[in-house]
């Protein structure tokens, strides 16, 4: 039990300490709804705003203020989703979500407020491979192809274990309604998860697949891209970086070389990703970006290269 429902619980007021202890776990779920920390800290903030506006009697009528914190970043995450196709459509470029390290979000789901021991004790296979993957950028590539409202309601059902009665009062439909939103959305991430490899044999692709691009080895950096390969890279018109999907094995490895030859200062570090062994590239003292990947069949199936300097705020 929280602090906060300690609170609940005796009939306390929660205290700041108590409220703020929630905006890690807050933060965590609006960055699995909209993709970047920037957004997610937007979210964040606009709840606390929303909290500190009510009076004490109203705060103190809260019976589980974490709860309430997890609807109102919902319901704030979802008008924000809303208007964010709109912006992405004058986006730059391909828009990626921002890849954050394997740790920085560690422990924070379920969510506080919720009765989780039923669900963990009988959740599948899949579910857990959510709790470990959610924020990958593979899976947020999944979620950001979903509506609005089955992003919500994927990531408050699946991953962070909230009711469907409780998500029904955040997008404004009935529980059966919802259950079919999480259905839906379920379906998009089963279709991802079918392909995904054991982290060994990702990690080892991606240090060959790396290693080829590093030494400039055209035919072996071939050997490892899967048929259909498709790169991204996100520079959000901040820097330089293609402005459309490069998709096949000789398009890939020669943009990729490609970059090498025009930057030959830069250097690579081995990262550590919700999406397994990735790479930071540095170029001096600056840091270029983040690239990651998906592997299937021991072959490197989509490439994700972030470099709009927006988006490296984890690693710089």
């Amino acid at each position: 039990m929280s602090d906060s429902e300690q609170d609940a619980a005796s009939g306390r007021a929660p205290s700041l300490g108590d409220v703020m202890d929630e905006r890690r776990r807050l933060l965590a779920l609006a960055y699995r709804m909209t993709g970047t920390l920037a957004d997610a800290e937007d979210v964040v903030q606009e709840t606390y705003v929303r909290w500190y506006r009510m009076s004490d009697d109203e705060r103190a009528d809260i019976r589980n203020p974490a709860g309430w914190l997890t609807r109102v970043a919902s319901r704030v995450a979802l008008d924000q989703l809303t208007t964010a196709r709109a912006r992405r459509e004058r986006y730059v470029g391909e828009w990626l979500p921002e890849p954050v390290p394997a740790d920085l979000f560690a422990g924070t789901a379920p969510a506080s407020g919720t009765s989780v021991t039923a669900h963990a004790a009988t959740e599948d296979p899949l579910d857990r491979a959510v709790r470990d993957d959610a924020v990958s950028t593979a899976l947020l590539v999944v979620l950001e192809a979903m509506t609005p409202a089955e992003r919500v309601a994927f990531v408050l059902h699946d991953v962070f274990a909230v009711p469907f009665d409780e998500i029904a009062e955040v997008v404004g439909r009935s529980p059966a309604a919802v259950r079919q939103l999480a259905t839906s959305a379920r379906r998009h991430v089963e279709q991802q998860r079918a392909v995904a490899v054991p982290r060994a044999e990702h990690d080892a692709t991606v240090r060959a697949f790396a290693a080829a691009t590093r030494d400039g080895d055209l035919d072996a950096l071939m050997r490892v891209l899967a048929p259909g390969v498709t790169l991204r890279s996100d520079g959000g018109g901040r820097v330089r970086a293609a402005r459309n999907a490069i998709v096949g094995v000789d398009h890939v490895a020669r943009f990729l070389l490609g970059v090498m030859a025009k930057q030959p200062s830069l250097v690579f570090e081995e990262v550590v990703t919700p999406d397994g062994l990735a790479f930071g590239a540095r170029a001096g003292d600056a840091f270029y970006g983040v690239l990651s990947a998906a592997v299937v069949d021991g072959k490197v199936r989509d490439i994700w290269l972030v470099v709009n300097p927006d988006k490296l705020s984890s690693w710089v």
